[in-house]
């Protein structure tokens, strides 16, 4: 798949169609814009081209448990039918290196974006929304390794760029506690083998009206991956099974 091609014509075009169908009428919409950053852990293993042994495995468990501070959008529109939909990307940019008592290290660097598209149905029950939805979760990586052992004649460096996308399917609920106050249950599933053996994410939070137009968004999320492109220990191989979490602080816009 030309990624390149569906990142810039597929989605755009998608969206758009949806925005500007004949039932788009500017009064039956609502809207919400919510910057938010992730306070980000990445764990889990990934292997690139040979560098997938049990002596010289990327573990991102010890690589990368630092913590870093990610920027992300997420937008959000709803018609007075019960349709609606939703765009959300994040990036973040860890880097991490671990050495060995013998000399050697692992010095690794991963920049992560995903793209998520969601077409969703809301019902309405008393202080409940609950929706369903489907779509698609785009993974756009680019990873760097630099391995030197202090045992084996190994010094290796890779670079490595590689994007996917998954289909996903999933539920959100939110429960209105208060008049200012709302509870958010959000799980996904998805991947079926398409690209990704799996993925899936869960989130959970509190959503805190401050004024009419602007609310407080604190929750946990969590997104996982289990991808595999190649041959194990061959040039080309890509393998990347990991968690992206952490706490998230979002300021929701409604227009």
């Amino acid at each position: 798949m030309n990624f390149n091609f569906f990142r810039r014509i597929v989605v755009p075009a998608f969206f758009g169609f949806l925005i500007f169908s004949n039932n788009a009428i500017a009064d039956d919409w609502t809207f919400q814009l919510e910057p938010y950053a992730l306070a980000t852990t990445i764990e889990g293993d990934a292997g690139i081209g040979v560098v997938d042994s049990p002596d010289i495995k990327v573990d991102f468990d010890t690589i990368l448990e630092n913590l870093e501070m990610a920027g992300m959008l997420h937008f959000e529109a709803h018609h007075k039918s019960g349709w609606g939909l939703a765009l959300d990307y994040g990036f973040m940019d860890l880097q991490g290196k671990v050495n060995s008592d013998a000399g050697g290290f692992v010095d690794a660097g991963v920049r992560q974006g995903v793209l998520e598209g969601l077409v969703i149905k809301r019902k309405h029950y008393p202080n409940v929304f609950v929706d369903s939805f489907i779509g698609f979760r785009w993974w756009d990586n680019d990873i760097d390794v630099h391995i030197k052992s202090a045992v084996l004649p190994i010094d290796i460096e890779r670079n490595i760029e590689e994007d996917w996308v998954d289909p996903i399917v999933g539920m959100r609920v939110l429960v209105h506690i208060t008049s200012k106050s709302t509870m958010v249950l959000h799980g996904d599933i998805g991947g079926f083998g398409v690209s990704a053996d799996v993925t899936y994410s869960m989130q959970a939070g509190i959503i805190y009206r401050m004024t009419e137009s602007l609310s407080l968004d604190m929750r946990y999320k969590a997104t996982w991956v289990d991808y595999e492109d190649g041959t194990s220990g061959q040039q080309g191989y890509f393998k990347y099974d990991t968690v992206t979490h952490g706490p998230l602080l979002g300021l929701v816009y409604d227009f």
